[in-house]
């Protein structure tokens, strides 16, 4: 139930008015590609494009020597699309928050807030990016995951404040940590709780090595001399009928072989899978979006083991290829950090150098620890080219063999906030569903210039399968853990019904919300009494000289898990009569909104959307719902 009531507006509009800013914000243009450009308010000084028009929007890192370079003009930059040029419509640069001298970025001044009531006005100057750190447990070996961890803690603890991050994690599925926020003690809490915990991967390569496996099946036995007067044991047979022990350990490593390809094999379709999981949740959220992967490897690919014979029964690089498509559809770029850091082979480990088994080696024949090593070096430099490969097609840089993690995040919050978006309309008019590929060239200049591979054509208009989470502005806003949008600013107060304040109020009577037939009981009414600040809607002035602003306003309830429980959307229009309109421009206006909650620890999504221009609002507020 949405409706507007006066309880505690002024109080609430106080708060809201005092912040400076609060309804003189720069709106942004929430865009992704390709997009049907809307009608521009007319306030605003961003490009007019007419209907219909596909706006291509491209984010260029430019760096030299890994450091971002500023300041470069429009004329300089050059778009192909299919290796035709197309004509730039759109240009702009965005810059990290400027950290001044002190080296934090300026917090806002405003009044504080009293118990209970939040607000979507953000703290710190917002930067133009957003960025995910991915923890990756289903590829990385257990102590490497512990030592990321550790890093990561640590480097929260000298971040720069303001720094929007949101934490997911990857075993068996992926899963959010931690929801975007700037709060770096609720960052840093989230990073220590169980649900970052490391564990070991199910289906990690634990196995145990070829010549263990050998050993398991009497290789020891076969290797070892015989004591004397003992009788040596008995060969066995294979089908075929041949003898020989040496026919045993060839099988324990075909077997160990097939088990690791399978193994291998399954790790690269269930991150492939969460790869396309996480681009569908944020290309919902507007501008360009950094993750993190922390990642031990990504096996694309199993070679063949001509040592046994074994064949490779694995191949990923096409799925590699199509999800990367996604991501880079999505302004997703991939920031790959190797977890295992600077590596020294396990061949050179004293606790597995063993003696040399079997017969002397024939004259030319490599020692068993060089062809190990060079094994263990192909596999690093597989894994490596992969991770390589998705952050180029994605606009992202890999980091490997490093041991400062902290130092890695920081280059890619810095760098990746720092970047050109380059807007153009294709000169191919149809949307033929293909993903189209674009390069940038930069006149005059060396710089490295890092940038997705390209987009998918798809009608805006219809469902399209590769960025599904474009579907509403309003879905992007409240979505569970998504940033806060900022555009239309408000403060709420959530209080259950049965606090002292609601004595005597007329509240609604019955179920409230979508699934409040499916909500469990205990059941308890909350009520959100919002101020919205009206600088930022676009009113139409109707007969009467009234002004009039339609509005879609979501109340989302989600357990800790993100699950949704209940929820309340409402489409309305706000009618403002001469004589209230600058009374309420000064005020704001109050809107109540009433859900029904079960019992326990979650979150409440306030989203509210202004649909002439496209502006919106969002604040996520955490509700632990006990009995009264």
């Amino acid at each position: 139930m949405v409706s507007f009531h006066p309880v505690a507006s002024f109080v609430l509009a106080g708060l809201l008015l005092s912040a400076p800013g609060a309804g003189g914000q720069d709106p942004a243009t929430p865009a992704s590609a390709p997009q049907s450009a809307a009608a521009a308010n007319p306030a605003s000084t961003s490009t007019v494009l007419h209907a219909n028009a596909n706006l291509v929007l491209v984010d260029v890192v430019v760096t030299d020597r890994d450091k971002p370079v500023h300041g470069l003009e429009r004329q300089r930059f050059h778009v192909f699309e299919d290796g035709r040029e197309q004509a730039v419509a759109s240009f702009d640069e965005h810059r990290a928050p400027d950290t001044g001298a002190a080296g934090s970025m300026p917090l806002v001044k405003r009044a504080a807030l009293p118990p209970h009531t939040y607000t979507n006005i953000p703290d710190y100057p917002e930067a133009g990016a957003v960025n995910v750190l991915l923890l990756d447990g289903l590829n990385t070996p257990l102590s490497d995951q512990m030592n990321v961890r550790l890093k990561m803690i640590q480097y929260l603890g000298k971040i720069k404040p303001g720094t929007s991050l949101a934490i997911f994690g990857l075993s068996s599925r992926l899963h959010m940590i931690a929801g975007f926020s700037t709060d770096l003690a609720a960052l840093t809490a989230a990073l220590k709780s169980h649900r970052s915990a490391a564990q070991q991967s199910a289906i990690l390569d634990t196995e145990t090595t070829a010549q263990e496996a050998g050993a398991a099946v009497g290789q020891g036995e076969m290797t070892n001399p015989v004591a004397p007067g003992l009788n040596p044991p008995a060969p066995v047979s294979d089908a075929a009928g041949n003898n020989g022990p040496m026919d045993i350990v060839t099988a324990a490593q075909v077997f160990q072989a097939d088990i690791a390809s399978f193994q291998a094999d399954q790790r690269a379709a269930m991150t492939l899978d969460a790869m396309q999981q996480l681009a569908r949740y944020l290309s919902a959220i507007p501008g360009r979006k950094n993750v993190i992967w922390f990642s031990g490897s990504f096996p694309s690919w199993t070679p063949p083991d001509n040592s046994v014979g074994f064949r490779a029964v694995s191949g990923r690089m096409e799925q590699v290829r199509e999800t990367t498509k996604i991501l880079s559809d999505a302004r997703i770029s991939i920031y790959p950090v190797d977890a295992r850091g600077l590596m020294v082979s396990s061949v050179f480990s004293a606790a597995d150098n063993h003696p040399p088994m079997g017969p002397r080696l024939a004259p030319g024949t490599p020692p068993p620890f060089e062809a190990a090593l060079a094994k263990e070096r192909d596999e690093i430099v597989r894994d490596q080219e992969t991770m390589q490969q998705i952050a180029g097609d994605t606009g992202g840089k890999a980091f490997v063999d490093t041991n400062d993690f902290a130092d890695a995040v920081a280059g890619v919050v810095e760098n990746g906030s720092s970047y050109y978006t380059i807007g153009y309309v294709p000169s191919r008019k149809a949307f033929d569903g293909q993903f189209h590929t674009f390069k940038v060239r930069l006149d005059d200049a060396s710089y490295k210039l890092a940038y997705r591979s390209g987009y998918f054509a798809d009608n805006p208009d219809k469902p399209s399968a590769h960025h599904p989470g474009e579907s509403s502005l309003m879905v992007a806003a409240s979505t569970h853990g998504a940033p806060l949008a900022t555009q239309l600013s408000f403060v709420a107060r959530v209080l259950p019904a049965s606090d002292p304040l609601f004595q005597g109020a007329t509240l609604t009577k019955g179920p409230v919300g979508n699934l409040a037939a499916t909500v469990k009981g205990p059941v308890h009414r909350y009520v959100v009494d919002l101020v919205l600040d009206v600088h930022g809607l676009v009113f139409e002035t109707a007969t009467g000289g009234k002004h009039v602003a339609d509005l879609e306003f979501a109340l989302v309830a989600y357990d800790e898990e993100g699950t949704r429980l209940n929820y309340l959307e409402h489409s309305f229009q706000l009618t403002l009569t001469a004589d209230r309109y600058p009374r309420l421009m000064t005020t704001g206006v109050p809107i109540r909104a009433e859900l029904d909650l079960p019992e326990g620890q979650g979150s409440l999504r306030i989203a509210i959307h202004d649909l002439a221009s496209g502006r919106a609002g969002s604040l996520e507020v955490p509700v632990t719902v006990t009995a009264r």
